[in-house]
C-alpha cells in the first residue's frame, strides 16, 4: 500500500502564513515523492480556502482537522461535511485524541461523524490511542480496542476501506516523546486485529493505519520501515516545512 503523509497543523496559522507554508511545501516536493506517498495538508478552517488555492494544481490534498455530524442547523461555530467539500477538502480528521481531551468528544459522538463523513464523500483519518495512565496500568490494548470497535460501529464492509486510522499514543502528543517503532507497530498490529475482527482479514488488509505522536525527520524514517506502519499523521513538524518535506521523502 501506498504511504500517507497528514500534516495536521492545529490552531497555527493566519490566512496569509497558511499560504506561505503550503506554497513552500509544494515547492519542495517532486513527483518522485508522490510515487511512494500520499500527502495531506490540514489546516485550520479559516485557512482552507487560501491553501486550496496553492495545492488544487498539485497532488497535495487538503484536510479539515473536525466536522459536525448533521447537515446544517443552528449548531453556532460548526462546520458541516457539505461545507468542507466546498471548501476544496478531501479529508478530514476525526476523535483527535484532543478533541477527545477537551471538547468530550466520544466515540459515539466520533461514530456519528464518520458516518455523514462517509456520506458527504469526505475520507476519516479517524484517530485512537491511549492516555500515558492507560499505558502504564496495562490495559491500553483494551482501550485501543474499544476505541475503534465503538467508533466503526455500524460501518460497511464497503465503507470501511474509505476509512484511516491514526495511531496516537496521547502520551507522546507535542511531548517530545515517541512510541519506539516497535512499540508503535505493535499497536498498529493490534488495531489491525480489531479490524479484522469486524471486517475480516482481507478487508484490515487494505486499511492504512498511520501514526501520529511527536514523529519528526529524525525518527519517520524508522517508523515508516516498520510493517505496519504506513504513514504518519504529523503535528509540530507540518509547521516546519523543511521538517515536513524530510519526512515525506523518508516514507
Amino acid at each position: 500500500m501506498k504511504k500517507l503523509v497528514a500534516g495536521n497543523w492545529k490552531m497555527n496559522k493566519t490566512n496569509g502564513e497558511s499560504y506561505l507554508l503550503s506554497r513552500e511545501i509544494i515547492a519542495g516536493l517532486t513527483e518522485k515523492e508522490f510515487l511512494k506517498c500520499d500527502v495531506v495538508l490540514c489546516p485550520p478552517f479559516t485557512s482552507l480556502a487560501s491553501v486550496h488555492s496553492v495545492i488544487k494544481e498539485s497532488e497535495v490534498r487538503l484536510g479539515a482537522q473536525n466536522m459536525h455530524y448533521k447537515e446544517d442547523g443552528a449548531f453556532t461555530g460548526e462546520i458541516s461535511g457539505r461545507m468542507l467539500v466546498a471548501s476544496g477538502c478531501d479529508y478530514v480528521i476525526l476523535g483527535h485524541s484532543e478533541r477527545r481531551q477537551f471538547f468530550y468528544e466520544t466515540d459515539h459522538l466520533i461514530n456519528l461523524k464518520i458516518k455523514k463523513a462517509i456520506s458527504d464523500k469526505l475520507i476519516p483519518i479517524i484517530c485512537v490511542g491511549e492516555t500515558l495512565e492507560q499505558r502504564e496500568s496495562g490495559v491500553y490494548e483494551k482501550v485501543v480496542d474499544e476505541q475503534v470497535t465503538l467508533c466503526l460501529k455500524e460501518i460497511t464492509k464497503d465503507d470501511i476501506e474509505k476509512i484511516l486510522i491514526a495511531y496516537e499514543p496521547v502520551w507522546a502528543i507535542g511531548t517530545g516523546k515517541t512510541a519506539t517503532p516497535e512499540q508503535a507497530n505493535s499497536m498498529h498490529k493490534k488495531i489491525r486485529e480489531a479490524l479484522a475482527n469486524l471486517f475480516g482479514e482481507e478487508i484490515s488488509s487494505k486499511i492504512r493505519i498511520l501514526y501520529g505522536g511527536s514523529v519528526n525527520d529524525k525518527n519517520a524514517k524508522e517508523l515508516f520501515s516498520q510493517s505496519d506502519i504506513y504513514g504518519g499523521l504529523i503535528g509540530g513538524a507540518s509547521l516546519k516545512p523543511e521538517s515536513f518535506i524530510n519526512i515525506i521523502k523518508n516514507t
